[in-house]
């Protein structure tokens, strides 16, 4: 027994545990006791992960505590944890064997007090104020009559029917409702997305682009309208580009939208009054200017009136400014007819002068000269087409003396069927082309007999000639002739009875309208 007791391997029947193991089993021992867990503290390390998750420390002044948070539960954090701000975190205990350390993983952060609230805004607003947020110089100006209005806001709450009421009292207007949630978790997301929803609407579009946008919410304590207060709705204001009415909460109530809004009302009432103007008072004023511009109409034509009259009595009679212009414009119709048949004479003379030019000895010479050209080439190509034809065949048979017959035959064959279709091409060329000009020559005839006096004949006309064969177109050419002949188209008929000069004066004037 003595022996036991003093063996120096005493204790060694007791269980031996892993690394894992006994980790395993602390993590157990933890996560079982301290499965859900408010711990209060404030903030100091934050780091936002690539992943998503999220990891952050809660101190006092004594220890500190590592907190996670993953992907999906940052999702749904209602407060985003920053340095320096005193929180409550709300999760579970549980431990990281990696590094033989607990950690904290946290379902959810509220702010600890309305002071550390009030603190963590103040920040936040001072941060995006020197970011230029809430300079006045980008403010836009709230439009005087929108056509569309849109309106962020609960759309079961008594905001909308409040604006929509207001609107209707004042001046209708076309509104588009955006639905989101005013307060939780789902605020501020939902407020940010509708704003940007509304700034994507285009011109033209399947819904009408908003003109203004309103902001709304009733009143309510600090944590219900902190979403408002979130630096991503504040963001989302400033960055529209429609003007944007922010009414959130009562008059006394303050959110970082009313500062990047382009204009706070106090209560959702006052952001309708602000959006239209009084549609009553708009019709008022209307006629009242209306009635001005009329009365200034009037004694601004009364006035001018009175200086014309004035003016006119100074001014010469009408009489007397147009009686000189009425002369000259009676003198110029009287001449007009005769200028008219003067300038008719003039154009049958020119007419005249062009016609008796044309003469069918010019055209016959023309004619001539054309078929004299043509049988002139005609009378070339004969010998041309002959030469070639007699030095292709002479190249042919000094070629051919060169060659044995044998070997030379299918390309004499061929080069003879060549030359006869050459032959033949160089002959239908000739033929072309002669009977072009022969159909060319035709028709020059053909235009020489249309315009020759023979058609003329033909058509019922005569031609008188004298006895040296002049042609007689004057009446008193034909008295100076005791004969002559006129030419029919079918022949000529020679008036030469020879009358004694005081018979011709004697029947000159029977005779002379019937013999022409």
């Amino acid at each position: 027994m003595s022996d036991l007791l003093d063996d120096p391997r005493e204790g060694a029947n007791e269980p031996e545990f892993t690394v894992s193991e006994i980790s395993s089993a602390v993590k157990r021992t933890i996560e079982g006791t301290f499965d859900h867990v408010r711990i209060r503290g404030e903030v100091g390390r934050v780091v936002h992960a690539r992943s998503g998750h999220l990891y952050f420390d809660i101190k006092d002044d004594r220890s500190v505590l590592g907190c996670t948070a993953w992907k999906g539960q940052v999702a749904r954090l209602t407060v985003m944890p920053e340095e320096g701000m005193e929180i409550i975190a709300t999760g579970r205990l549980t431990t990281f064997p990696g590094q033989s350390k607990y950690q904290m993983n946290v379902q959810d952060v509220a702010v600890a007090g309305e002071g550390a609230l009030m603190a963590m805004l103040d920040k936040r607003k001072k941060k995006l104020a020197a970011e230029g947020l809430f300079d006045l110089d980008r403010k836009q100006e709230i439009p005087f009559l929108p056509e569309v209005i849109g309106v962020v806001t609960s759309p079961t709450g008594a905001v909308i029917r409040d604006i929509l009421h207001r609107l209707r009292d004042r001046f209708p207007r076309k509104v588009l409702i955006w639905p989101v949630a005013v307060q939780g978790e789902r605020c501020a997301p939902e407020v940010s997305r509708a704003i940007e929803g509304f700034n994507a609407f285009t011109l033209g579009g399947a819904l009408p682009r908003p003109d203004l946008i309103i902001v709304a919410r009733g009143g309510g304590s600090i944590e219900d309208l902190w979403g408002f207060n979130e630096e991503s709705v504040a963001r989302a204001a400033a960055a529209s580009q429609i003007p944007l009415i922010s009414a959130v909460g009562h008059e006394t109530d303050t959110t970082l939208i009313d500062f990047a809004s382009d204009h706070r009302a106090p209560t959702p009432t006052a952001a309708a009054e602000r959006a239209v103007p009084v549609r009553a008072e708009l019709l008022a004023r209307l006629e009242e200017t209306e009635s001005r511009r009329i009365n200034a109409m009037r004694a601004a034509l009364n006035y001018r009136g009175e200086k014309l009259r004035d003016l006119s009595r100074a001014l010469p009679r009408k009489d007397a400014l147009l009686g000189q212009s009425q002369q000259r414009l009676d003198l110029a119709s009287a001449r007009l007819p005769s200028a008219l048949t003067a300038r008719v004479n003039l154009g049958r003379s020119s007419l005249s002068q062009v016609s008796g030019a044309l003469r069918p000895s010019l055209l016959s010479r023309s004619l001539q000269g054309h078929k004299t050209r043509l049988d002139d080439r005609a009378e070339r190509l004969l010998p041309l087409l002959q030469r070639r034809t007699s030095s292709a065949g002479d190249d042919l048979a000094k070629t051919a003396t060169r060659f044995e017959n044998i070997t030379l035959s299918p390309q004499i064959e061929r080069r003879k069927s060549d030359l006869a279709a050459l032959l033949a091409r160089f002959s239908h060329a000739g033929k072309v082309q002669q009977m072009q000009q022969r159909n060319k020559l035709e028709a020059l005839d053909r235009l020489r007999l249309t315009l020759g006096y023979k058609a003329t004949l033909e058509r019922g006309y005569a031609v008188v000639r004298a006895p040296d064969g002049s042609v007689i177109t004057r009446q008193k050419e034909a008295k100076n002739h005791a004969s002559f002949a006129i030419e029919f188209a079918d022949g000529t008929l020679d008036l030469g009875a020879k009358r004694s000069v005081k018979e011709q004066k004697s029947s000159n004037s029977s005779e002379q309208g019937s013999l022409f």
